[in-house]
C-alpha cells in the first residue's frame, strides 16, 4: 500500500478542528473561553514549529501520550495496561520524577506538540506531575482518569490551571460502567461531573467502545446524561484486545462504520460538545498513526513506544530527547517499512504485529540501544 496522504496537513487540520470546536463549546463560560482562545493562538504557533521541523526533515506529531505512573487502584476488566504488565499493584520501579516529566513537556512544547494526553495507571496518583503540567499553558493536557481521586485540592488545581482537563472513564450507564470498573464507580463519576459543572470547570469523558456497548454510548440518552452534568468533550476509544479471549469485543469494519456515522451525527447535532475518535477511521488517515506518525507514547520510566497498545521500546526519552526518540530505529522501521499502513482484522494493527514489533525492538537493542 502506498501512502499518498499529506499526513502533516491532515493532522494540522485535525488539531485546528478540535480547537475550534473547543472554543465554541466554552463560549458561555468567559474564563474558560478566554483560556481556549489563548490556547488556539498557541496551537497555531505550535503548528508553525511542526511545519519548520518538517521542512528540516523531522516529522513531529501534534499528540503525545504520556503514561506518568504504573500504579492504579482499580482492576478494570480488559485493561490493556495490566495485560501488558505496564500497570501493577506493587510500588513503581524506575518511575520518572516530576522534574524529568517537566523536561519532557518543555521539549514537547519546543518541538510543536500541542496535546499531551496524561494516562497511567491512574495519573491522578501523580499530583506532582500534574502540577508541573499545569505550568505549561501552551499545551493542553487531557488527564485520562478513573475519577477516584477527585477532591477539593484537585478541583482547585484545575481551576488555577485551565490547561489540565480531567477526562473521566465511563462505559455507558451504571450497569456497564460498574461491570467493568467496579461497584459504585458510576455514581462516583456522576458526582464528580456535578462538582466540576458547579465550579464552572471544563471536563470530558472517555468511553471505551466495544461491540457490546456501541449502541448505548452513541445514543442520545447517554449523551444527554453527560451533557446535563456539564460534560463538554467525549473521547471515543475503540477497544483493543490484548488477549485472544477479548478479540470479539473489538469493533470490526461494520462497527467502525457505525462509530463513524454516530460521531458524525453527534458533531452535527450537538455543537455544544466536542467529540474525538481514537484511532478513528485509519483509512482516511492513510493507516495507523502510531510510532510518531500522528502520535507516540512515553511510558512511566521514559521508554518511547509506538503506542500504549504496543509496549516496545529501543530508546529512553528521559536519557536522550524527544527529538531522538522520534527518530529511533524502531519508529523509523515501523514507518518506513509500511507496517502502519497495512490492513488488519480489527482492534490494532500493531497488536496483530506484536511479534514483529518485539523483534524489531530487540534487534535495535542488540545494535547498541538501551531498551526503555
Amino acid at each position: 500500500m502506498t501512502e499518498t496522504l499529506d499526513i502533516q496537513q491532515y493532522l494540522t487540520e485535525g488539531v485546528e478542528a478540535i480547537v475550534k470546536d473547543a472554543v465554541r463549546a466554552t463560549l458561555r463560560d468567559p474564563k474558560e473561553s478566554l483560556f481556549m482562545a489563548r490556547f488556539a493562538a498557541a496551537s497555531k504557533r505550535a503548528s508553525r514549529r511542526r511545519a519548520e521541523n518538517e521542512s528540516g526533515g523531522l516529522h513531529v506529531p501534534a499528540y503525545l501520550i504520556a503514561s506518568i505512573t504504573s500504579s492504579c487502584n482499580l482492576h478494570c476488566a480488559g485493561c490493556y495496561s495490566r495485560a501488558n504488565h505496564a500497570t501493577a499493584d506493587c510500588a513503581p520501579v524506575r518511575q520518572l520524577s516530576a522534574e524529568q516529566w517537566q523536561n519532557i513537556f518543555r521539549e514537547a512544547e519546543e518541538l510543536g506538540i500541542s496535546f499531551i494526553l496524561l494516562a497511567g495507571g491512574e495519573p491522578m496518583l501523580r499530583r506532582d506531575v500534574l502540577e508541573a503540567a499545569g505550568q505549561m499553558p501552551s499545551i493542553l493536557f487531557p488527564i485520562f482518569t478513573n475519577g477516584s481521586f477527585l477532591d477539593e485540592r484537585y478541583v482547585s488545581l484545575f481551576d488555577q490551571s485551565r490547561n489540565l482537563i480531567p477526562v473521566m472513564s465511563i462505559e455507558g450507564g451504571r450497569e456497564a460502567t460498574d461491570l467493568r470498573r467496579g461497584a459504585g464507580v458510576y455514581d462516583r463519576l456522576i458526582a464528580n461531573m456535578e462538582t466540576l459543572r458547579d465550579r464552572g470547570l471544563l471536563f470530558g469523558c472517555s468511553v471505551t467502545v466495544t461491540t457490546e456497548n456501541l449502541e448505548e454510548v452513541l445514543s442520545d440518552t447517554f449523551i444527554d446524561t453527560l451533557a446535563s452534568r456539564g460534560c463538554k468533550a467525549v473521547f471515543y476509544i475503540e477497544f483493543v484486545p490484548v488477549t485472544e479471549e477479548a478479540r470479539h469485543l473489538a469493533p470490526g469494519d461494520a462497527e467502525r462504520e457505525c462509530i463513524r456515522e454516530g460521531i458524525d451525527r453527534l458533531r452535527r447535532e450537538r455543537g455544544e460538545m466536542v467529540f474525538v475518535s481514537f484511532p478513528g477511521d485509519e483509512k482516511s488517515s492513510g493507516g495507523c498513526l502510531a510510532a510518531g506518525r500522528g502520535f507516540f507514547h512515553i511510558n512511566s520510566h521514559g521508554g518511547a513506544e509506538p503506542c500504549p497498545f504496543s509496549p516496545y521500546s529501543d530508546i529512553n526519552a528521559a536519557e536522550t530527547s524527544l527529538r531522538e526518540a522520534l527518530q529511533s530505529r524502531l519508529f523509523v522501521s515501523l514507518r518506513e517499512g509500511g507496517h502502519l499502513l497495512e490492513d488488519h482484522a480489527g482492534g490494532c494493527v500493531l497488536y496483530e504485529k506484536r511479534e514483529l514489533v518485539a523483534q524489531l525492538a530487540k534487534a535495535q537493542k542488540a545494535d547498541g540501544h538501551d531498551e526503555g
